[in-house]
């Protein structure tokens, strides 16, 4: 085994652009919740980061890549990153680990957005180390780590059931334990800051070509053809999205960002195996989906509040089917549906089945033990007051 420097090169840098993607989420959500609670929701992510960090050093990382023990999870080979070192084949074993840590702490960061404006923080530490252990590990190992999925051919290039279905239903979960909003449909909860939010959403898109083309684990055509496909399937939802928003109302820049949000998310389980035009189609179809799903929540009184259901939760189980459809031997070497194998689309479409289910029913059970428990929620009068004075005595002021 030989250290390539190339690549090393490269996945440092994607690491870096990947970490960067966590201060953008908070960016990105601190816009859209109200002035009174921008400092708290900018802090989750941040929290997610230390959290998953050392989870992840002591016992995330053997979880996930560890030996497979029944297609379910890793043994406990490298407790502690034991016989992890710098030696590799083509990259660093640590970098790998690096590279794989900011992932898992990019989906905590995420799944902040069903309880934004309301969550304790001390609740939000328990919760985020039993999620990663409980929920993300088990599912990076699955399709990853040599897990089951794996084992049936199910492809995920970079996160698109690991990280987006996992946070994304994680979200929706925490939102039904957690309630709504105090407020929420019978005032109107504006965002406090757009252009803060475009800024994340930029900052978003340019981490997200570390995210995808740092997932080739080489700077060759692969990753080039990955961060192709990440400018294109965006750009593609973020048209489709402004279309079907401008006929209801206007076209909002937050619709135009979340459309392009949409499309990451969807072209990030299948970068690997299509090219530019099929990203076209799924980065289009995401949006249109997406902005459907927004439009539901919203109907059915559900304050999933910064909608990462309906952008990382739907998008990225489009993703996941979309990938069976579009994928192309000639480039990640299995055909999809398009191409007459409809098996392939049958195992993406039962991975997503169950990575969807997973990730939903073990983060309601965490959420309502520690609701339970500890209790999950501030209580009114922080809430009317606002977290960042009640949770961090702090203001933007």
């Amino acid at each position: 085994m030989t250290i390539n420097s190339g690549d090393t090169a490269w996945i440092l840098v994607s690491t870096a652009l990947v970490l960067l993607m966590i201060p953008a989420v908070g960016l990105f959500y601190g816009g859209m919740v109200r002035k009174k609670n921008i400092i708290s929701m900018m802090t989750l992510p941040f929290v997610a980061f230390v959290i998953v960090t050392i989870q992840w050093v002591v016992c995330g990382y053997t979880l996930s890549f560890g030996p497979d023990i029944g297609g379910l999870i890793g043994g406990p080979d490298f407790l502690g990153l034991e016989g992890v070192g710098m030696g590799g084949d083509g990259i660093p074993d640590l970098l790998f680990v690096a590279f794989q840590l900011v992932f898992a702490a990019l989906g905590l960061a995420i799944a902040t957005s069903g309880v934004a404006e309301r969550i304790k923080l001390s609740s939000f530490i328990v919760f985020g180390l039993l999620w990663t252990t409980l929920v993300y590990d088990p599912l990076a190992h699955w399709a990853w780590g040599g897990g089951w999925a794996a084992q049936l051919g199910a492809l995920d290039f970079a996160g698109g059931t690991v990280v987006h279905i996992s946070a994304g239903f994680a979200a929706l979960a925490l939102t039904f334990v957690i309630g709504n909003r105090i407020g929420f449909k019978e005032h109107n909860i504006r965002p406090n800051n757009i252009p803060i939010t475009l800024l994340g959403a930029g900052l978003l898109w340019f981490g997200w070509l570390g995210f995808n083309g740092g997932s080739a684990l080489a700077a060759n055509g692969l990753a080039s053809n990955a961060l192709l496909v990440t400018i294109v399937a965006p750009a593609a939802g973020a048209l489709t999205w402004m279309a079907a928003s401008w006929i209801h109302s206007k076209p909002s820049s937050l619709g135009i960002a979340s459309g392009a949000i949409a499309g990451l998310v969807a072209i990030t389980p299948a970068c690997g195996f299509v090219g530019p035009l099929a990203a076209i189609l799924i980065g289009g179809i995401a949006g249109l989906l997406c902005y459907g799903a927004l439009l539901f929540r919203l109907r059915k009184g559900i304050d999933e509040s910064l909608d990462a259901w309906a952008i990382h939760g739907v998008g990225g189980f489009w993703g996941a089917l979309a990938t069976g459809i579009f994928c192309a031997a000639a480039i990640g070497g299995v055909d999809g549906l398009i191409y007459g194998n409809a098996i392939q689309f049958a195992i993406q479409f039962a991975d997503a089945i169950v990575a969807m289910l997973y990730a939903f029913v073990v983060t309601y059970i965490i959420a309502l033990v520690i609701d339970r428990t500890m209790g999950l929620r501030v209580n009114e009068d922080e809430e009317y007051v606002g977290l960042d004075i009640a949770q961090h005595g702090e203001t933007v002021d």
